[in-house]
């Protein structure tokens, strides 16, 4: 197998430019992508950015954006409305695009997390589970069919053996992957880069059937904690799935069993 590329820092390649009062300038870094596309969460990551850059509040908690068209990587802009500036939480609109054409189109809600906050009450959640990072094996960047995926170069995805049968031709049926998820050079997380997270592991249908891409046509995501530092827990949900579409859930959480955010998605699919 190829040699694995050199990793560039997530805060690298969400880095912008402010070229104008709301608006900026980024560069998708083309090895942060899935067959040519940068993730959708690697997108919506930049789009929070640009928020706190304009909002008085520093952390991103809920944001919801809807996928036009695919940008490939490459310069994009980004433009930013406020459109409520609160004192416990302001909400803003952005907009990325390219080549003059809208491409991903996003609500955001910025407000500041607190680093000492627990849950009050989390029994409707799923558990973290207990498997260790060390019980993981890395996912190989490749799909099932032999394709490339370069974004799993740069990050580090562990799954859950118990969740490695569609990469032998056998999936469990269950439509749920568990594992583990690191930055490079274990970079640590921020509220930014976990509406990355929620949008990093392979699609859940994966466990179903092998299907290539699944795009993204909507994701709503919430991020509800600030990480202790290291790698984070995952676990990819399908829910549903039919006229080919799939919604899944995805549920983030920290070394210490601390849910981070959680996010739901619609996207596209085609089986068979």
């Amino acid at each position: 197998m190829k040699e694995l590329t050199v990793a560039t820092s997530f805060d690298a390649v969400s880095a912008l430019r402010q070229v104008g009062p709301a608006r900026f300038e980024a560069d998708l870094h083309p090895e942060w992508t899935i067959v040519g596309k940068p993730n959708g969460g690697y997108q919506l990551a930049v789009l929070a950015r640009a928020a706190a850059a304009l909002s008085g509040h520093p952390h991103v908690v809920a944001a919801s954006a809807h996928y036009l068209r695919a940008p490939v990587p490459g310069l994009v802009t980004v433009e930013v409305d406020v459109l409520r500036s609160g004192r416990g939480a302001s909400q803003l609109r952005a907009r990325l695009g390219q080549d003059g054409e809208a491409r991903v189109e996003a609500l955001l809600t910025m407000s500041t997390l607190d680093p000492t906050g627990a849950a009050y009450w989390d029994a409707g959640l799923p558990g973290p589970g207990n498997l260790a990072w060390d019980a993981c094996r890395r996912l190989v960047p490749r799909t099932p069919d032999g394709s490339r995926v370069p974004i799993m170069e740069q990050v580090e995805v562990r799954l859950d053996p118990e969740c490695e049968g569609f990469i032998r031709g056998r999936p469990s049926g269950r439509g749920e992957l568990r594992g583990w998820l690191a930055l490079p050079d274990g970079e640590a997380f921020t509220p930014a880069s976990l509406l990355f997270a929620v949008d990093a592991f392979p699609p859940a249908t994966f466990d179903l059937e092998f299907t290539g891409w699944v795009p993204t046509l909507e994701l709503t995501a919430y991020v509800r904690a600030l990480p202790a530092p290291g790698p984070v827990r995952i676990l990819q949900r399908a829910q549903l799935l039919g006229a080919r579409r799939v919604d899944e859930a995805c549920f983030v959480w920290d070394s210490t069993g601390r849910l981070l955010a959680q996010a739901t998605q619609l996207a596209a699919i085609r089986l068979g």
